[in-house]
This record gives C-alpha cells, structure tokens and sequence, in this order.
C-alpha cells in the first residue's frame, strides 16, 4: 500500500493569513478578500520603491547640473561668480548627502523586498519584464557598408541613452538600466563608448575617460560572456552582473586587467589621432605659404646658406647684394630662382619677361642693381 510523502510540506510556507475557518463561512470568498489585500500591499510596496528610485535620479541629475555649474564658475574670477560658486558648492553638498540617503532607503527597500515570504503572487509573477534566453545569437555575414549603416543609425536613435549609460558607476544601476533597455547590450554599444572614449581624451577630460572606458568593458565582458555561452547578449547580462558583485577576486582581477589595458590603447590612439590632425593643419599651413612657384618659403630660407638667411633675417639688399657677387653665378642663379619661387623674392617688372629669360633676368637684377649702388 502506497504512502503519502508529507516531507514535502516541510518546504512550504503557510501564512498565518491561511488558518483554519469556520465551517460556516464562505472560504472561497474568504480567499479572495485576503488576496485583494496581499495584492495591494504588494503594489504599495512596489509603488514605494518606484518612488525612491524616481527622487534618487532627480537628485543625480540636479547634482549633475550643480557640478557641472561649480566647474564653469571656477573659471570666473567676479565677486558675483564667487558668491554664486560658494551658493553652489552648499548645493552640492547638501545634494549628496540626499543622494546618500536616498541609496540607504533603496538598499533598505530591496533588502525588506527579499525576505518577503512567497506567495501565490510572488511565484507566479515574471521575474523580468522581458526575458530572452538562450537564444543563438543572428550569425549574419554584413559587409562593412551595411555595418557601418546599422552602427550609424543605432547612435541616431539612442545616443541619449548610450551617453547615459556612459556615465553610469554603480553595478546596480548598470544593471537596472540595461534591464530597463536591453536593446543596448550589443556590439554598437560597445563600439559607440570605445569612440566616446577616445574623444573624451583627445579633449583631455581624463577622469570622464576613464569612467566610460569602465562601462565599456562592462559591455565588452557582457558581449564574451554571450559569446561563450553561445546566446543572445540581452540573455546573460544579469550573469555577468551577479558574477562580477559576488567579489570573485579571480574575475574582477581579470576585468581591471582588461580595464587598464584598455585605458593604456585609447591613451595610445588619441595620441596617434592628435598628432594626424596636426600634421594635417601644418600641411595645410604649408600649402598657404607655398609662393608663386610652388615651394615653401619656410624650407627654401631653411637651404639658403647662412650668409643669405642673414640677408633675409636683416632685410638687407645691400647686403644680399655682396653675398651674390662673392658666390659662383650658377649656384646664385639656383638659390635666386627658389628664392623668387616660393616668395622669398619679390621681383619687379622685369618678372613679366618670357620664361626663358627669368632666370637670367633674376640674377641680372640683384647684379644691376650692386653695379648702380657703386657709382653712386
């Protein structure tokens, strides 16, 4: 003969709500009433979070605003703006005192949220409002024109919340926030916040570097994680968060490796990124100086030997016009044409003579004119 195992209801919690009745009251109706009030304790509860939440990111962004007000007044050196940044900066303390309240009562609220016993409620509710697990991510071949075009109109429509989750430091916020948009767990995130990265240093706003270039191995651990356990992204990202805040000092040593490495190669390419653009803007410099002929005054000054760099330097005709005779005619003539070619020499009317005649008109003029100089 069978038994019943009543082991089983060793697991199963019963609320004091669900005792014995009497006999002649309508227990299903009874059920019901005690539901109705379970279930509006519950949404008070959530509503009283949602609150929290809601006056914790008010007071960031108004502490966001205060600092960035406290950096432009320090710039100012008025009375005005010195009363204004001593204004602000008690804003700004009293805002993060807010701040810290309000992380208190929100840690406190999750906290009371997880000792709450089970409930027919609790159990059959989705854990997340949108779920996606394991799911093969899409192995499509794109070329790098429609990657490009797919990467450009992703930041089109959701830089706001890109640059947002940027500035994110806290792994709890990380994580709420890619809950709450699981579009961005994917590989035009990452490569959107490696750019934001590089920018923010080529402008050498260091410290923000270094923040966002935090969230963007976030994002590239997340995107290895989906790899290795071959799913989509948006399905393993809160494995990545429980991994990383359960302090497995082995995986958080490899995540500040990374973090560090990543740092040292943006540092490197914007580096590179400076050092192109100016190369570009003195090319461009170089080309606005080029003379008549072509050549850079700056380079042809650079060739001349010393002797005519002093005639230069000095403005000296005269004495242009010893340092030409003492030197052999066809080397003279050589330096007079590259001098008059990049502007270094402006001739006169005798610059309108046919081409043929040019160099020997150039050399002819400074001697013309040291031989007029002596009978004088």
């Amino acid at each position: 003969m069978s038994r019943i195992d009543y082991s089983v209801w060793d697991h199963i919690e019963v609320s004091d709500d669900e005792d014995d009745t009497h006999p002649n009251i309508d227990t299903p109706s009874l059920f019901r009433w005690r539901h109705q009030a379970r279930v509006e304790r519950m949404e008070e509860f959530q509503k009283k979070g949602e609150e929290i939440n809601k006056v914790l990111i008010e007071c960031r962004r108004k502490l966001a605003d205060t600092q960035k007000k406290i950096q432009e007044l320090t710039l100012s050196t008025t009375d005005d703006a010195k009363a204004e940044l001593s204004k602000a900066q008690a804003e700004e303390k009293r805002l993060k005192k807010e701040e810290r309240e309000c992380e208190k009562k929100l840690d406190d609220h999750n906290r009371e949220e997880k000792k709450m016993p089970w409930n027919v409620d609790t159990l059959s509710k989705d854990g997340f409002s949108k779920s996606i697990v394991n799911i093969k991510p899409e192995s499509t071949d794109e070329t790098e024109e429609e990657k490009e075009q797919k990467h450009k109109t992703f930041v089109e429509k959701y830089e706001k919340q890109l640059k947002h989750f940027g500035m994110l430091r806290r792994w709890d916020d990380s994580q709420k926030y890619l809950s709450d948009n699981p579009h961005l767990v994917c590989e035009e995130t990452a490569n959107y916040l490696v750019i934001m990265c590089i920018d923010l240093e080529v402008e050498e706003k260091h410290a923000l570097m270094e923040q966002v270039a935090h969230q963007t191995i976030v994002m590239q651990f997340i995107l290895e994680l989906a790899k290795s356990l071959k799913v989509d992204p948006r399905g393993c990202f809160r494995q990545f968060f429980a991994k990383i805040k359960t302090a497995d000092q082995q995986y958080q040593e490899a995540f500040n490796d990374e973090l560090e490495s990543f740092k040292e190669r943006v540092r490197g390419r914007a580096k590179i990124r400076i050092e192109k653009a100016m190369k570009e803007y003195e090319e461009e410099e170089r080309q606005k100086r080029l003379g008549p002929g072509g050549l850079d005054p700056v380079e042809v000054y650079e060739s001349l030997p010393i002797e005519m760099q002093k005639c230069f330097d000095e403005k000296d005709i005269q004495m242009l016009q010893e340092v030409i005779s003492k030197m052999d005619p066809t080397e003279a003539k050589a330096h007079m044409k590259r001098c008059i070619d990049s502007g270094l020499w402006v001739p006169n009317s005798k610059a309108g003579e046919a081409d043929e005649k040019e160099e020997d008109g150039i050399y002819e003029e400074v001697k013309q004119e040291q031989a007029e100089t002596k009978k004088e």
